[in-house]
């Protein structure tokens, strides 16, 4: 059995790599790919094939998934480019007939309108047209997306967005990573995970949390949309990738990235990480 894992130099496909260790695989057994292979030494050094892997290179996808059983396709970061480079991946991975592909895409991607959501949604739709066996990961929100924020917020004593009361089911890369290789473990083409934590927060339980975290006042303030995405952009964000996060913090209020399945924790075998032990680990 051979299982290749896409984005392993980032930090989810890494941390996928160090799941299905840990639940057993043999390192000889793993493909962890990515475009710089320094960053994969550690992992060579430990038995764990390595190989690049670009996006935008179809010879060096074909060259990466040579032989796999199952792939782990990690979505790409480039917001705005990700459709031409998933469709290369859907390709190569249709070429070398790999068994079964496992993609993170986005809660509620069949309903939601966050603009962040439109690239995984037609790659949803490339890999049903492809027919390519897979499964799809729908992860709601990283909780790191938050707790990297976490000395902006202490700077300022407080939360900023426009997510009103609505809740997010944040849940850590940790257990998102466990999730993926549970569901290439268990082989189910066709399943739709929507995955989030067990215990969905508010930005205002979020802003408590921190403060009592730190020992320091913490507050959200809630901004209309557009004021936020100027906050956003006069903190160095581009311009479009500013406004699609404020508007996804209006989708949270509308329940976008809400996940009530209980599918996450079902896949770990275990609760998830809640949002107040991430935010005192962190602090």
């Amino acid at each position: 059995m051979s299982f290749v894992i896409t984005g392993a130099t980032g930090h989810l496909g890494r941390l996928v790599v160090e799941a299905l260790l840990a639940r057993g695989v043999a390192p000889e057994e793993i493909v962890a790919t990515g475009r710089h292979l320094d960053r994969l030494r550690d992992l060579a050094d430990r038995g764990v094939d390595v190989r690049v892997a670009d996006y935008d290179d179809p010879t060096s996808l074909k060259d990466a998934f040579a032989g796999a059983d199952k792939l782990l396709f990690v979505s790409g970061s480039d917001v705005g480019t990700r459709v031409p480079q998933h469709r290369n991946v859907i390709d190569a991975a249709k070429e070398a007939r790999v068994g079964l592909v496992a993609y993170t895409s986005i809660a509620n991607a069949d309903v939601t309108t966050i603009r962040l959501a439109a690239e995984h949604q037609e790659t949803e739709r490339l890999l049903r047209d492809s027919g390519v066996p897979h499964v799809l990961l729908r992860n709601s929100w990283y909780l790191e997306n938050y707790t990297a924020q976490l000395p902006t917020y202490l700077e300022h004593g407080a939360v900023l967005g426009s997510a009103g009361t609505g809740l997010v089911s944040a849940a850590t890369r940790a257990d998102y990573a466990e999730a993926a290789a549970a569901a290439l473990l268990a082989d189910e083409p066709g399943t739709v995970y929507e995955l989030g934590s067990d215990e969905a927060f508010t930005m205002g339980e979020l802003a408590a949390a921190v403060s009592d975290a730190a020992g320091k006042p913490v507050a959200y303030r809630d901004l209309p949309e557009g004021e936020y995405a100027a906050v956003l952009i006069g903190a160095g964000l581009p311009e479009g990738y500013a406004r699609a996060l404020a508007q996804s913090d209006v989708g949270i209020a509308r329940g976008d990235l809400l996940v009530t399945t209980g599918d996450l924790s079902r896949l770990i075998g275990r609760p998830t990480t809640s949002m107040p032990e991430a935010v005192r680990a962190a602090v």
